[in-house]
């Protein structure tokens, strides 16, 4: 097949397929007794007005620190703003807005947060006890790999360069070389 066969093959195909209509290009329309998720309506909650304390930047930078229970391991202002079908995270933003409203300081709401749901929504956890291995030991592995890899290398350029030097032998001039020869030859011949 040649290639202006495989081009006429080509778009007489394409032309086909489009002129077959419609059906199967682009989005389907959603019908309203769909079992699609995506596409029903009620899936997504009523959400208040915001107001200018939802995006205050002391109460974002809280949220930030604090995951979202639902299970999205995103904090509670990503998962706020961006999944609106999560019922989770404006609860937990409600939460945060009572506690900031009490008086409390970031730290303060965020050990009461710890306090009333554990030490997992944390979206780092605190820097002590064990918690230091994750902190520590892929620097450390990194870093041990790292020295490992250039001992390695290190070593294989020494032997590298002591094979070159040994397969280079000392050059010695002709008239040496003749005499040596010569040397040899009266010795047998002898």
């Amino acid at each position: 097949m040649t290639r202006r066969e495989l081009l006429r093959t080509t778009i007489v195909a394409g032309s086909a397929l489009l002129l077959r209509g419609r059906s199967g290009f682009g989005q389907v329309a959603s019908r309203a007794d769909s079992s699609d998720r995506l596409y029903d309506p009620s899936m997504v909650q009523q959400r208040a007005v915001a107001t200018s304390a939802d995006n205050d930047a002391a109460l974002k930078s809280i949220e930030q620190r604090l995951k979202c229970t639902c299970g999205c391991n995103l904090d509670i202002y990503t998962c706020r703003t961006t999944d609106f079908t999560c019922t989770y995270s404006p609860a937990l933003h409600r939460e945060v807005l009572a506690l900031r409203q009490e008086g409390k300081s970031a730290d303060a709401v965020v050990a009461a947060f710890v306090t009333k749901y554990g030490e997992q929504v944390l979206m780092a956890p605190k820097p002590e006890g064990f918690n230091l291995a994750g902190y520590l030991l892929p620097g450390a592995l990194v870093a041990g790999a790292g020295a490992l890899l250039t001992a390695v290398l290190l070593r294989r350029g020494r032997r590298a360069a002591q094979q070159v030097t040994a397969a280079a032998a000392p050059v010695v001039p002709p008239a040496v070389e003749d005499e040596r020869l010569r040397r040899a030859l009266a010795e047998v011949e002898d």
